[in-house]
């Protein structure tokens, strides 16, 4: 990895993790159905960036089961939080009716 990309991960774990951070003590004051779907977006992709910097320096395999040449471990830490804030959005406009 270039010093550039190195930086660029560091900025992205650190922002991240407070946003976590952040998701993790608000999810200790609500029981909000909406609230906690954005919470679990935002530690779940936080935990995704984590892993794909783990694979990225060669110290986790990403390899065994694949789709359309992906592994599967990457793409569930790829689209699980997105799913996670689709639902949380769902929660809120139907809330809002």
């Amino acid at each position: 990895m270039t010093q550039g990309q190195v930086i660029l991960y560091i900025i992205k774990l650190i922002l991240s993790g407070i946003a976590a951070f952040l998701a993790i003590a608000l999810w200790s004051k609500t029981r909000d159905a909406a609230w906690m779907s954005l919470v679990a977006g935002a530690v779940t992709g936080y935990a995704g960036m984590v892993f794909e910097l783990l694979v990225k320096m060669g110290i986790v395999l990403a390899g065994g089961i694949r789709i359309a040449d992906i592994p599967l471990s990457s793409l569930l830490f790829s689209v699980i939080p997105t799913l996670f804030f689709i639902l949380a959005f769902i929660l809120m406009l139907r809330r809002t009716k």
